[in-house]
């Protein structure tokens, strides 16, 4: 799992190579789909990135070619980055969003609501999804705290014309709850368990051919 290697990476600085891989094994998994079913495929993969990864000035060069080489269409793409990780490289990750944006790439905040100053430093980013906390989320059916947080961070979303994800929907109380609220998305067991790659291509095939 993550948790078991990303600590280590960050550490040594491998972080950046293991972002450059997933870019690059995300858009040929992408290409092969669109192969597979003659350029007819809707989804959008979300792709994060770490926090050293937004220090790296070579980046974007990197992601146009990758872009290039497979062919993909840019609105197709979405870069997910923490919370934490946007506020510490504010300046690059600002710089970053600014010009993949005009390719058309789309942006996540994740772990929205974990810093101490989430509000404020949301006006500094031209955002596309809000990924709540699922700190927040994960006991807001009995949690009359946790939900009217959840409620706040949605409303503050919806008036900046953010959709907003939920993260850890782990049973139906907590679906029906963000769906009384309004909240756009979900991710979660409840909604569906992780799928290695292939088997997604493979399961994409079968609904297409």
């Amino acid at each position: 799992l993550p948790t078991a290697f990303i600590p280590s990476a960050e550490r040594y600085q491998l972080m950046p190579n293991i972002d450059r891989w997933v870019i690059k094994n995300t858009f040929a998994a992408y290409r092969d789909m669109l192969d597979r079913n003659n350029e007819k495929c809707q989804y959008v993969f979300s792709i994060n990135l770490s926090g050293t990864s937004l220090g790296d000035k070579s980046l974007l060069g990197f992601i146009r070619e990758q872009l290039a080489v497979y062919a993909i269409p840019p609105t197709s793409i979405c870069f997910e980055i923490t919370e934490t990780s946007a506020i510490v490289n504010l300046k690059n990750t600002i710089q970053l969003f600014t010009a993949l944006r005009k390719l058309g790439c789309s942006f996540a905040l994740d772990d929205f609501g974990s810093g101490m100053s989430s509000f404020t430093y949301l006006k500094n980013f031209e955002v596309d999804f809000l990924k709540i906390d699922g700190a927040f989320v994960k006991e807001m059916h009995i949690n009359k705290i946790d939900h009217a947080m959840v409620r706040s961070i949605h409303s503050v979303a919806e008036a900046m014309n953010i959709k907003t994800v939920a993260e850890f929907v782990e049973n139906d109380a907590i679906l029906k709850e963000l769906k009384g609220i309004g909240v756009h998305y979900g991710q979660g067991m409840h909604l569906g368990s992780p799928v290695a790659i292939k088997k997604l291509i493979e399961n994409f095939s079968q609904l297409n051919s």
